[in-house]
């Protein structure tokens, strides 16, 4: 009796999304950020979103600043547009290249020195504007792509390695972002995969501007001077041949899923406590977004949610009532009219 051969199982087929994608083909380069930052999670979450939402990457476009955040645009939906400019002025660059083609998904990832220092005019105006794109701010409370200086979100007797102690009160990118008239502005946390992704796609799908501030710890500059594994010890008590600045490697710092409120531990040793918004909290109502935010602060803890979401205040396409057809690929003869538009127009006057 011959035995019949047993056949191996096909392959799954990959898993595709609504255009027919894998979740690989939008991914980007591979990460130069140190081991361990929040700042890759956040560009995975989305990659996730993306997917998800079956995002066109060639009508994408990304702009980003300076700084850690700034390079990450680097590291995800690879196949789409990409504008680095200036420190501080990523809102710009954004509002014209976003006016010139309404066609375009604007994603801005800046950092809280790119948007809260420097750059805190160009935000105020993007949020007043209400242009349609999503601004995420990489939110790490030092500058870490120069030696970890305190940003303007820094916590008011934060003391860090190099700047010492920081003695001013801190900027809440949330609140500014509402100051300034907001329509959607949220929070979240680097290591929250799964809160972090559903924001991502509420804000894709938000026709105004989606201001998310992303809490992302900064792995490097989270040293204590008195700790024998610290930069500051290794150079005051050992021998160096040269100086060599070596950055040691960190696991991703993840929570599980939770109701209300859990603790976070960082590298450094320090806790986080994040809250999440209650079931019956109302996104539409600007003065509880203020009380709460306010509360949170109060409480020194890290509130997570959409704060508030104004639907139905026009978006900057809305009030320069600009054309269907993006500027940019308007024909010469109606941004260049001839001659006797010319004369007529000199009659008038």
């Amino acid at each position: 009796m011959t035995a019949t051969p047993t056949r191996a199982p096909a392959p799954k087929a990959p898993k595709l999304n609504t255009i027919g994608l894998e979740k690989t083909a939008y991914k980007g380069a591979d990460s130069t950020l140190c081991n361990g930052c929040g700042h890759d999670s956040i560009s995975s979450r989305i990659i996730n979103a993306a997917w998800e939402v079956g995002l066109e990457q060639t009508q994408v476009v990304k702009f980003s600043g300076i700084g850690c955040s700034s390079k990450t645009p680097a590291y995800f939906l690879g196949m789409s547009h990409g504008f680095n400019y200036l420190h501080g002025r990523m809102a710009t660059v954004a509002t014209g290249a976003l006016v010139a083609n309404r066609t375009l998904t604007g994603i801005g990832v800046s950092g809280d020195g790119d948007t809260a220092s420097i750059g805190i005019g160009g935000f105020k105006h993007l949020v007043r504007r209400n242009l349609p794109m999503v601004y995420i701010v990489e939110n790490n409370g030092v500058y870490g792509l120069t030696k970890g200086q305190f940003s303007a979100t820094a916590d008011q007797g934060q003391m860090l390695k190099y700047a010492g102690v920081n003695p001013f009160m801190p900027l809440d990118v949330c609140l500014e972002a509402l100051a300034a008239n907001a329509t959607f502005v949220a929070r979240s946390f680097a290591g929250d995969a799964k809160q972090l992704e559903a924001l991502l796609k509420a804000a894709f799908s938000h026709k105004g501007l989606a201001i998310l501030d992303v809490i992302s710890p900064c792995v490097t500059f989270n040293n204590h001077d008195d700790s024998t594994k610290s930069y500051a010890w290794g150079k005051q008590n050992e021998i160096q041949l040269h100086e060599l600045n070596f950055i040691p490697s960190y696991e991703e710092i993840t929570v599980d899923e939770y109701d209300d409120e859990t603790e976070v531990q960082l590298h450094d040793g320090s806790w986080l406590v994040l809250k999440k918004l209650a079931e019956d909290y109302d996104p539409t109502d600007k003065n509880l977004a203020y009380r709460t935010l306010e509360a949170a602060r109060r409480d020194q803890k890290l509130l997570t949610g959409i704060f508030y979401i104004e639907p139905n205040t026009p978006n900057f396409h809305d009030l320069l009532n600009t054309v269907d057809m993006p500027l940019s690929a308007l024909p010469e003869s109606m941004t260049r009219p001839g001659p006797d538009a010319l004369r007529k127009v000199l009659a008038e006057m």
